[in-house]
């Protein structure tokens, strides 16, 4: 009896391309819907999704369901993340829906309605053998979202096919045409699903009491303005007010405080830069490696991968070679190779290493 596989559909090409390859290799197909919060002030998407999502079902003759998991979705990842940025911090979401909502509760919905295992249409890929599993960078690099998987565990990963991640987005997009997919020539989103066409900026302005406060020199100076401490991030060099400087010299912030409202800037990126950062919520997607352990590590999505030393005194520390932008709230993820290790959030900086004390680097190095 063929294995049953729920897959969300998007309403999407990744995720219709993925239910496809499925069927034809036997599975028991059925696609998923999954709705997810969206605040009112922000034009319905969702709706043109959903009609995607049964169009593409009703195209491969697959099954279809929809699960309502807006309520969910607004606690465990919108609520958090707003938290987090009042806290100074810069949350990522996209790997909060992954963990929580994804392979969380659509993981356990989909069980308990018949699904021996789920899929999805990340660019990713599985290892699997010997009973256990890993998780890998996909063929298509410039698609590759292990860095948004990396809290799944190999549990996690048993249960779940990513059916695109061995395949470049430009075979996908031609795999769509030839099936005559519905959705083969629709773009792809652009950001958060649940903001839409508003900025970041605009959104937490609804959730936010934000007021402007002093723009500061790394004398502690006040120079400009801003609108909100809580609407920055380390190494942003737009969005405040800086008076009495040259306009040719860019700003970037370096530090911000969201209990006294400032943000500091210096035109050296490299002070927005530390060496050591400690982090929390460290997971592993297989065994725990013995610390301190060298690996690869990224802080951001597309930056490439730097070298950092991964070590545990009182609390887990990641150390860069060299000076790095790294904001509280971000994920850092560890990587050997293609292979994603697993990762943890940053916590906080750790100032006690002075960047200045290191040797001159150049900014190209500093993602």
């Amino acid at each position: 009896m063929a294995q049953t596989v729920f897959v969300g559909l998007s309403g999407g090409v990744d995720s219709a391309v993925s239910a496809a390859l499925l069927k034809a290799e036997g599975y028991a197909v059925v696609g998923v819907f999954i709705k997810i919060w969206q605040p009112e002030f922000i034009e319905c998407t969702w709706a043109k999704d959903r009609l995607d999502a049964m169009r593409v079902a009703a195209s491969l003759g697959i099954a279809f369901k929809e699960v309502d998991l807006s309520a969910d979705y607004q606690k465990e990842v919108v609520a958090e993340m707003i938290a987090s940025y009042e806290r100074g911090e810069t949350p990522n979401p996209d790997v909060a829906c992954n963990r929580k909502i994804k392979f969380g509760t659509f993981a356990k919905w989909a069980r308990e309605n018949g699904a021996d295992i789920i899929a999805t249409g990340h660019y990713a890929r599985t290892r699997r053998e010997f009973g256990t599993a890993e998780l890998l960078r996909a063929i298509d690099t410039n698609k590759d979202q292990s860095y948004f998987l990396y809290q799944l565990d190999k549990n996690d990963l048993l249960k779940t096919i990513f059916p695109v991640g061995d395949m470049t987005k430009p075979e996908v997009r031609a795999k769509a045409k030839a099936l005559d997919l519905p959705v083969a020539d629709k773009h792809d989103s652009q950001g958060l699903c649940f903001i839409g066409d508003v900025s970041m900026r605009d959104f937490l302005k609804r959730f936010i009491t934000v007021e402007e406060g002093a723009v500061l020199n790394t004398k502690g100076e006040a120079i400009g303005r801003h609108d909100g401490a809580a609407l920055y991030t380390l190494g942003q060099r737009h969005g405040f007010v800086v008076e009495g400087l040259p306009a040719q010299k860019p700003q970037y912030v370096t530090a911000l405080d969201t209990t006294k409202n400032t943000i500091t800037v210096s035109e050296n990126k490299l002070d927005a830069a530390c060496t050591r950062v400690r982090v929390r919520e460290i997971t592993w997607v297989g065994k725990l490696p013995k610390l301190p352990v060298r690996v690869l590590a990224q802080s951001r999505y597309r930056e490439t991968p730097v070298s950092v030393t991964v070590e545990r005194t009182d609390d887990v520390y990641v150390t860069f070679d060299e000076p790095h932008i790294a904001s509280p709230g971000q994920s850092i993820v560890f990587y050997d190779g293609d292979i994603c290790l697993g990762g943890a959030i940053v916590d906080a900086r750790c100032e006690d290493v002075s960047v200045h004390s290191m040797v001159e680097t150049t900014l190209e190095k500093v993602q």
